[in-house]
């Protein structure tokens, strides 16, 4: 059956490493996005 002797309580686990993990993803999206519209200004540019 269930056992009971673990007992999750809401807002007691540790999340650093996730929470570092996200905002590394997020840097990598907004540079990641910064650098394809300089590329997409940059071939209108040559392209005009």
């Amino acid at each position: 059956m269930a056992d009971d002797q673990h007992h999750h309580v809401p807002g007691t686990m540790d999340i650093t490493d996730q929470e570092r993990t996200f905002a590394g993803f997020m840097t990598l999206v907004t540079r990641g996005t910064i650098a394809i519209i300089v590329a997409l200004i940059l071939l209108a540019l040559v392209n005009a």
